[in-house]
């Protein structure tokens, strides 16, 4: 992927919204309602003067979940997007299953995350995000569940390395949740281990309101 792409994320605002795959059953339509309205919100009170790029993160289009929501909230504002996947020799299939839809730019997670982070970043980043999957595995042990499946640390790296290097090469950016409760072992929950490390801000983050 081109390294323009990369320089061009400084004059851009970048977007990401969290949640559930194609596993949740709501009405998509009326999620993305509520996600646009939290974000409007939201930037009434933390105004930007650059356009806004939603950053989506490899998911195939699916009726319903992050995808089919993703669409609507990009329709709605008429935000162009960014396709960040995982490396081929990471997971193979990633970027051949990804939806991109309205993309203008397609970047790979390490490279975004070189670009962005340093080394020490990276690997406080890596460490704290192999810290809570064995704090997670050790409650899921206590309640006879079996351990997270080995892809959370790689989609969990890619969640939480893709906002940290966005905000560092663009200054800021804004994240949006589709649920008001994150189940605490879903990809989405490690979104603690950015905020807890500072490479996300709380002001930055839209809570979902049904």
């Amino acid at each position: 992927m081109p390294n323009t792409h990369l320089h061009a994320l400084a004059d851009w605002h970048p977007v990401f919204v969290e949640g559930m795959g194609g596993y949740d059953q709501r009405d998509p339509a009326e999620v993305s309602a509520q996600v646009c309205a939290g974000l409007s919100a939201h930037w009434q009170a933390y105004p930007t003067n650059k356009p806004k790029l939603l950053i989506t993160q490899g998911d195939p289009l699916e009726a319903r979940g992050i995808a089919a929501i993703s669409r609507l909230v990009s329709k709605h504002f008429s935000l162009p997007r960014c396709l960040v996947c995982l490396d081929e020799h990471i997971a193979d299939y990633h970027a051949e299953d990804a939806d991109r839809d309205g993309a203008i730019m397609e970047l790979r997670y390490l490279q975004l995350a070189n670009a962005g982070l340093t080394g020490d970043q990276l690997s406080r980043l890596t460490a704290a995000v192999e810290a809570q999957i064995k704090h997670k595995n050790e409650k899921r042990a206590a309640r006879s569940q079996g351990p997270l499946k080995s892809y959370f640390r790689d989609f969990a790296l890619l969640q939480e390395a893709s906002k940290a290097a966005c905000r560092s090469l663009s200054g800021s950016i804004t994240v949006a949740h589709t649920s008001s409760e994150i189940h605490e072992f879903s990809v989405t929950s490690f979104y603690t281990v950015g905020l807890a490390l500072g490479y996300v801000a709380t002001e930055e983050m839209v809570a979902y309101s049904p």
